[in-house]
């Protein structure tokens, strides 16, 4: 071990069974994403054919979630798509490189993705208490770059920013203890989430009205450019709000038998996360109208589900419900952050990160810099708009890391034709190559979707220059022709 390779740290611990691991991936699925998301794709879609963006999300969810379920059961480890990527591409050479960029990109998508649901459970805090939906201050942020075009980003800071920044400080501190104590949290948390949406899908088939259900605009299937565009944009937001079936893969080492568990919790999630939101939403567009959800602005689209229940029962049932959703949001942000602070972590041990995020708290047995490092600038980004934060988090995620891995899972079935592979695709390359295709659509079937291609990119940019010089200095490839070792900086 060289002089400044990271300190030899305790194992994790493999506590997590079939159970936690399917629990942990389905309340990481079903955060405030279905409940707040709803009339933004009704409106993209332009009616009921909304449901096409579930189902075709859903699609797309299992294909994606068999590359993520033959990677994870080969290499169950911690850090996920960070390890996946450089065994694929290389250790010492290539995938080196893109392992990098992958926990790049993550110092942005991870923080977004949590503060999304903290931004989210404040929203609905706001049918509870109105007056967290005052704009205190607001500014737009320009930067414009040759070639690129402008970079925005607007800030708010409203009473309900302190409560998301205070949902997040929080998390941590549940965080802050053995995985298995954490494993038992989980599990408490996903009974929310699970109330919730059984209540709102009962309630809404026992108020059911087909007539409005099916209620298609003259020329809803016409394949037009207008449907393309709306299709792409519906799936842009039911693709977020399927995220999280992977979450397993990231806690690799510390699941129980990793070659079954990891597959079976990935297929159980998506499927039972995708029935779930498929009959939310029918029963839905069952209660109100289309035209009405789709025209839902201000303050009301932020808790729409709180208006649903409301109109079927009373003010009761909207500030039941209202609890029972921000129940849900906060049991998605323990899991995403749990997830998330393994794979900084996962880094620092082999050197390809800063050697802090190695660190293992003594007794407990986690990952404590990563932790903290990753809630901490989940704060800040709660001062963002929440659909700027979805549409920047699902772009940077695609173009940096699923279509690459993707594309890796076929590459590793060529370079390694004989490792163990516990878990194997079904009907491969057919998934792979759908998964592909659906993130591709879902990049450029949009209205002004070069908005956030163009924050890829300059992540992506400036990813690489910090790579290639901190690998000049250290005179590692592909500054020389013998990839060897290396120590953390």
């Amino acid at each position: 071990m060289g002089p400044n390779s990271p300190p030899e740290q305790p194992e994790l611990i493999r506590g997590v069974g079939l159970a936690g691991a399917t629990t942990l991936n389905m309340i990481d699925m079903i955060g405030v994403g279905p409940f707040i998301t709803i009339p933004l794709i009704v409106s993209a879609a332009g009616g009921p054919q909304a449901m096409l963006g579930w189902i075709l999300g859903a699609v797309f969810a299992l294909c994606d979630g068999l590359v993520w379920a033959e990677l994870g059961a080969a290499m169950p480890g911690a850090g996920g798509s960070y390890r996946y990527l450089k065994e694929i591409y290389g250790p010492r050479t290539m995938g080196r490189l893109l392992s990098f960029l992958f926990i790049w990109q993550l110092s942005f998508s991870a923080p977004l993705s949590v503060a999304s649901g903290c931004i989210g459970l404040s929203h609905y805090a706001g049918y509870l208490w109105p007056g967290l939906d005052h704009t205190l201050a607001e500014r737009t942020l320009h930067l414009g770059l040759p070639g690129l075009g402008a970079l925005e980003a607007r800030l708010i800071l409203m009473p309900g920013t302190f409560v998301a920044m205070a949902t997040c400080a929080l998390v941590v501190f549940l965080l802050y203890r053995r995985i298995t104590a954490v494993a038992k949290i989980a599990e408490l948390l996903w009974v929310g989430g699970a109330l919730a949406m059984t209540w709102i899908i009962v309630a809404g088939f026992m108020h059911f009205r087909p007539a409005l259900a099916f209620d298609f605009p003259p020329g809803a299937f016409h394949l037009s450019h207008e449907f393309f565009t709306g299709l792409g944009a519906a799936m842009l937001l039911t693709t977020y709000d399927y995220w999280g079936y992977y979450n397993v893969c990231f806690l690799g080492g510390e699941v129980k038998d990793p070659g079954r568990t990891i597959p079976r919790a990935l297929i159980l999630s998506i499927l039972a996360v995708a029935a779930l939101y498929i009959l939310m939403n029918l029963a839905v567009l069952g209660v109100i109208p289309w035209r009405e959800l789709a025209q839902h602005s201000g303050d009301q689209s932020n808790y729409v589900m709180s208006v649903f229940m409301q109109r079927i029962y009373g003010s009761w049932a909207g500030r039941a419900v209202t609890g029972l959703i921000m129940w849900t949001a906060f049991a998605s942000v323990f899991s995403l952050l749990l997830g998330y602070s393994r794979v900084p972590y996962a880094a620092a041990l082999d050197g390809n990160y800063f050697r802090a995020f190695a660190r293992v708290h003594p007794q407990h047995r986690f990952p404590t810099v990563s932790l903290l490092a990753l809630g901490g600038v989940a704060m800040l980004f709660c001062l963002l708009r929440l659909a700027d934060v979805i549409a920047a988090l699902v772009v940077i995620r695609i173009l940096l890391q699923f279509i690459v891995q993707a594309v890796g899972l076929m590459v590793l079935r060529k370079r390694q034709p004989d490792l163990a592979r516990p878990f194997r695709m079904w009907l491969y390359p057919l998934p792979a190559l759908l998964a592909i295709a659906g993130f591709l659509f879902i990049l450029v079937a949009r209205k002004n979707f070069l908005r956030e291609i163009r924050y890829a990119v300059v992540i992506l940019v400036v990813g690489l220059a910090i790579y290639f010089v901190r690998s000049w200095r250290r005179g590692e490839w592909p500054f020389t022709a013998h990839p060897t070792g290396v120590e953390a900086t």
